[in-house]
């Protein structure tokens, strides 16, 4: 999937000119928890979210730290801390290091981006011009709408018998030669033998998400290696 089947065209969107308050309103009332910033000639040139107003003076929650550290630290440091507590443009405050998207980027590229740097929304531009934006609600979106389109589609029994076999074919754990899965009825019954147990509920997660599957039955066998003693049968054995 591509950022453009996800993505929000034409986010709400603050003027880097606007106030705090302008902002905060903006946010509660179309329920978002954060802004693309542009400016006069709608560039993206920053971007607010709620973690930039957890600090505030008017709250009584800004940064407070014992004397003797605020000795050591940098003035700088101390007057951009004091500048985020009180400023009361959104230009003062917002995001300006900005991580971006284009649509045609991978939607697994975005996630890893979201991940690696602990965000929870990513601008997506086209040029230097503001298209849209990808969170994590649009993602949970895109997930609920594939998994109702993919539980419409017909199956028949062969059909999954034969997804699921190339699925743990798949998988670097798959244990393709022990393991046999028969499917009837839309029932899908796990056959075999396991030397680690973890597989066996890896198994069954994989088998579940075959849509069109109704229900798994566990007829595996955990062994131990050494000796060939059964640990553990399924629990449908």
């Amino acid at each position: 999937m591509k950022i453009s089947d996800v993505m929000t065209i034409d986010p709400v969107v603050v003027s880097a000119g606007a106030s705090v308050f302008e902002a905060m309103r903006l946010m509660l009332e179309r329920r978002v928890s954060g802004l693309p910033v542009t400016d006069a000639h709608g560039k993206l040139v920053g971007i607010v979210s709620e973690g930039d107003f957890l600090r505030r003076g008017e709250l009584g929650t800004e940064k407070r730290r014992p004397r003797w550290i605020e000795l050591l630290s940098s003035p700088g440091k101390l007057a951009d801390e004091y500048t985020g507590a009180h400023a009361l443009g959104i230009g003062e405050i917002m995001t300006k290091d900005l991580h971006t998207v284009t649509p045609g980027m991978a939607l697994a590229d975005a996630v890893q981006m979201m991940e690696k740097h602990r965000i929870k929304r990513l601008p997506v531009i086209k040029g230097d011009r503001l298209v849209g934006i990808v969170s994590r609600a649009d993602l949970m979106r895109a997930f609920l709408t594939r998994a109702s389109q993919a539980a419409n589609a017909p199956t028949s029994d062969t059909a999954l018998r034969e997804r699921i076999a190339a699925d743990i074919d798949r998988q670097a754990w798959g244990p393709s030669a022990l393991v046999h899965v028969s499917v009837d009825g839309g029932m899908a019954t796990m056959n075999g033998v396991l030397v680690d147990d973890r597989v066996r509920d890896a198994l069954r997660v994989l088998v579940e998400n075959i849509v069109g599957v109704g229900r798994v039955r566990d007829r595996l066998s955990t062994i131990e290696p050494l000796t060939g003693a059964v640990v553990r049968t399924g629990d449908d054995a």
